[in-house]
């Protein structure tokens, strides 16, 4: 399939997506930030959602499409966390058995609010990939549906009604920062984005130790590569080996990818905090640690998008009092801002 097709297939999802989402998702307020003086950076706040993460867009137009046959036998889905908070909240509210995947690399904290939203847990295996194993056996031996996190034309067309939103809140938009994992939310966003005002330079921001994406892109090829321990851990886990659509997007609308490490992540998440009083995940935080290590340059009116604040209060207790954490071999620290 040609980008032409994909990019008009998937801005089509787009379209249809925003009659549906706000039944459950929220549009959210694009807002100045306090990090640079000169007024040129501004955040959309998409960890206000109700699940805590953009994820509920997808999620609420993928279960909303299911048909009545789909509803009543189920739904399942492997995720870092968000996808499977996000899928069981929509699920409940519509009274859809569901069944979520986690590998074991999952933060306590995430596991235990998918469980608390109402789905079934299933943690086993180190990688997003094991989990994602785990729920296709699901799938075939109960017939439940089963839902990507981001490589699927439902999912991404409800990602990409941010796109939509950001283009209307911000018409002169320069620059876009987004947050880069499977390609679910940056190949949605960009979709819509470059749909609408081609000129706009988007950069995909991901960690600099697991970035499967950014690996994928490199090789001109999904590829493999091994999980990290992260403070950015929803930006964890492969792409799929049988990559319809995300990693087209990717190479075709993404103008940049940037890799930040764990210390600029965790000087990020600070930043964030002290400046404009946001709790936000490490994943979220990449756009700021790009921007304060200089690793993007700010020239025009420029954009992140905050994805996310379903953050384990400890770790980020830490970081925002600039006390140490360790990270595998690494050891990260600060101070306050």
């Amino acid at each position: 399939m040609s980008l032409g097709n994909v990019k008009e297939e998937i801005f089509d999802q787009i379209e249809a997506a925003k009659q549906r989402v706000y039944d459950i998702a929220s549009e959210t307020p694009l807002v100045a930030s306090q990090v640079l003086s000169d007024g040129m950076l501004s955040l959309k706040l998409e960890h206000v959602q109700p699940t805590g993460s953009f994820k509920i867009r997808g999620a609420t137009n993928a279960v909303l499409a299911l048909t009545p046959e789909e509803r009543e036998l189920g739904v399942v889905c492997c995720s870092t966390g968000n996808h499977g908070r996000a899928l069981a909240f929509a699920a409940k509210k519509l009274g859809i058995p569901i069944t979520v995947c986690l590998s074991t690399l999952v933060p306590k904290t995430k596991v235990d609010l998918v469980s608390a939203s109402g789905a079934k847990v299933i943690q086993q295996g180190i990688s997003q990939d094991d989990a994602l194993e785990v729920a296709i056996d699901v799938a075939k031996n109960s017939g439940a549906k089963l839902i990507p996190p981001f490589d699927d034309p439902l999912v991404l067309g409800g990602q990409g009604t941010i796109g939509l939103e950001i283009c209307q809140q911000m018409p002169d938009i320069d620059t876009l920062l987004i947050p880069l994992s499977g390609g679910g939310l940056a190949g949605g966003v960009a979709t819509a984005v470059k749909t609408l005002k081609p000129s706009t330079r988007i950069i995909g921001i991901s960690m600099d130790r697991g970035a499967a994406m950014h690996e994928s892109l490199r090789a001109g090829k999904p590829v493999a590569v091994p999980e990290y321990a992260s403070l950015a851990d929803s930006l964890g886990g492969g792409i799929g080996l049988d990559n319809r659509y995300t990693l087209e997007l990717c190479k075709s609308l993404l103008d940049e990818v940037v890799l930040v490490t764990e210390q600029e992540i965790y000087d990020g998440m600070s930043e964030l905090y002290w400046k404009d009083l946001i709790v936000a995940e490490g994943a979220c935080a990449v756009g700021i640690a790009a921007i304060l290590s200089g690793k993007v340059q700010v020239s025009g009116p420029t954009a992140t998008i905050i994805s996310g604040r379903n953050v384990d209060p400890g770790q980020f207790s830490q970081v925002i009092t600039g006390s140490s954490i360790t990270l595998d071999s690494l050891t990260l620290t600060g101070g306050v801002t």
